[in-house]
């Protein structure tokens, strides 16, 4: 996993086991849990690569996903030091814009 920082948001490259990673494709699984060793944040990108845990190879395919909410542990049955990420499909809007007509 690497991270890049800009001015307000990050980028974060993750691993996603193939079965996960068609989840996420589809739609049908708009969140991850994973451990929280990079401080994620809501509005922080997720360029998610598609990792086969057995080959130890990437197959190339890959999905950017926006953080929508993050799940902290020690709550909720999520054990400390992981979180639950929401995953949005689209970027969070600017500071100070509200409503979408206008975007």
């Amino acid at each position: 996993m690497s991270t890049i920082t800009t001015a307000r948001h990050r980028t974060h490259e993750l691993q996603l086991w193939p079965t996960c990673f068609s989840a996420v494709s589809a739609g049908t699984k708009p969140f991850d849990v994973r451990e929280n060793d990079a401080d994620f944040q809501v509005g922080d990108a997720l360029l998610i690569r598609e990792y086969d845990p057995d080959t130890r190879t990437y197959s190339g395919q890959t999905l950017l996903r926006w953080v929508s909410h993050v799940l902290q542990g020690g709550a909720f049955g999520v054990e400390e030091g992981w979180c639950v990420l929401g995953l949005g499909s689209l970027p969070p809007l600017p500071a100070g814009i509200t409503d979408t007509r206008l975007w």
